[in-house]
């Protein structure tokens, strides 16, 4: 029998625990780890308490909180299970458009209230409270998940892309033409088609006096922290989870996954429906917070969006892609529009940058991907693939001495 290769040992106990919500630290203690997770935390709560209630900074920021979760929904997919999704702008449309439906005066021929001010009682139309509007959007997208993944079932690598990328166009033209395409009669059309849908509700949770306002972003904030950090919670409860591994494994090998008994169609459509139910909370939350629900919000080029944000913060990482997700909120709504707009003008050229957004983002990613693949906080097992065998050739031409 040969003897154990003395310089292959086995993973410390530390090692084999699951490390939760902890921070990438680079081998920090446990309760270090534990500490930096509530300083970021008490950080950001305290955070908008230091610029004006009604800032544009405090407005970028809940921007950036919405497409945090957005971002760890689509990297549930794409990330852990490796099924590459470009049609997740559907789910913010099916999000946004619950609000619509059931927070607003759209179908106006109806009379349901459910949990709302006295105002809004006395309103027409179908309105709900805001948790029920955000429970049903998340139901409503999971199972729109389960129906665009069901033909990709036997679907793998561009294919997959292709068919998810047709399916977020379809609904696009859905949310353009909608307005001719009527439920339940003449006077229930399914969207309003270019001219949108608002004035929508404004949320009045439990321990407000007043409904939330444009001018006070602050409970706004705080509401989109707490939908990021239920999202968090989720994301790392399933990852450590059997259905995370499940996940993990089919991204790696999907045949070997289906060989050591792996359920692949149970297994993609949970990965399916778990993205696409993240997708529809942030996408109602954004319906509320925008007032109105516009079809020409839900354009292809969104999805390239929220994908670049998991490209560039590391496939498959949760706070990579929170930082990524951050980033690119900031140079999309803040840096580009802001600070850099005139900044071909005063050399003399005739456009404004914000007009090249998307070509930024494409430069960015290119950057990225060359000086850090693995993306600016990447997945460990992510970077051990990249980073496998490098230097390897020139180790075996270097001269023996």
């Amino acid at each position: 029998m040969a003897a154990a290769d003395p310089s292959v040992t086995a993973p410390s106990a530390p090692a084999r625990k699951r490390r939760g919500l902890a921070l990438p630290s680079g081998g920090l203690p446990k309760n270090v780890n534990r500490a930096l997770v509530v300083a970021a935390l008490v950080f950001a709560v305290v955070l908008p308490l230091f610029f004006d209630p009604s800032s544009g900074f405090i407005n970028d920021c809940v921007l950036a909180l919405a497409y945090v979760v957005m971002a760890l929904g689509l990297n549930v997919v794409v990330g852990f299970a490796g099924l590459l999704d470009l049609g997740y702008v559907a789910f913010y449309a099916v999000g946004a458009y619950s609000v619509g439906w059931f927070a607003s005066t759209f179908y106006s021929d109806a009379d349901f209230h459910v949990g709302v001010t006295s105002f809004v009682e006395q309103l027409p139309g179908v309105h709900l409270n805001f948790f029920i509007v955000v429970f049903l959007a998340m139901f409503l997208c999971a199972l729109a998940g389960m129906l665009i993944g069901l033909p990709t079932l036997r679907l793998r690598g561009d294919y997959i892309a292709i068919v998810t990328l047709a399916f977020g166009e379809i609904i696009y033209r859905f949310a353009v033409n909608g307005d001719e395409i009527h439920l339940f009669g003449k006077n229930y059309p399914l969207t309003a088609g270019q001219q949108g849908i608002g004035p929508l509700d404004k949320p009045k949770l439990p321990f407000m006096k007043e409904p939330l306002s444009a001018l006070q972003l602050r409970p706004w904030y705080w509401i989109a922290l707490g939908m990021v950090v239920i999202a968090l919670l989720a994301v790392v409860a399933v990852r450590d989870s059997r259905l995370g591994r499940a996940w993990i494994a089919i991204r790696e090998d999907e045949i070997a996954a289906a060989s050591m008994g792996v359920p692949l169609v149970k297994t993609k459509l949970l990965a399916y429906a778990m993205g696409a139910a993240l997708g529809g909370m942030a996408g109602s939350f954004l319906g509320f917070f925008a007032t109105t629900v516009n079809a020409n919000s839900f354009k292809f080029s969104f999805s390239i969006f929220v994908l670049s944000m998991i490209i560039l913060g590391g496939l498959g990482s949760i706070w990579g892609v929170v930082l990524g997700a951050v980033a690119l909120t900031f140079i999309n709504y803040s840096l580009i529009p802001d600070v850099l707009n005139g900044v071909p003008g005063k050399i003399g050229l005739d456009f404004q940058l914000d007009q090249l957004s998307f070509g930024i983002f494409g430069f960015l990613l290119v950057i990225g991907m060359v000086l850090k693949p693995e993306g600016l906080l990447p997945e460990r097992r992510r970077k051990i693939e990249l980073t496998e065998g490098i230097g390897a050739d020139e180790a075996l031409e270097a001269p023996r001495t």
